[in-house]
């Protein structure tokens, strides 16, 4: 099947990179991923992946963490130490 539609998409530059790293890794090109994107959203008649808006609780902690709050652990062995004190 000839392709000829072109799709463009504005993505941030430091993610473009990083995704660009992982798809090499598995062997395919970015066209690719977008063809299959495309095939799985046609199979699974909407996004195959679950969307959703984040609830109160996600939102607070959000916000907590923009203005300089929340808590920041090294390793997550210190992270656990601290929920089980």
């Amino acid at each position: 099947m000839k392709k000829s539609v072109t799709v463009q998409a504005r993505i941030e530059p430091q993610l473009k990179k990083e995704a660009d790293s992982v798809i090499r890794k598995l062997g395919l090109t970015p066209s690719q991923v977008v063809n299959a994107l495309y095939a799985q959203i046609v199979l699974n008649q909407g996004i195959p992946f679950e969307l959703k808006l984040p609830n109160e609780t996600t939102l607070a902690a959000m916000d907590e963490l923009e203005n300089g709050g929340g808590t920041v652990y090294d390793t997550v062995d210190d992270m656990f130490d601290d929920l089980d004190d």
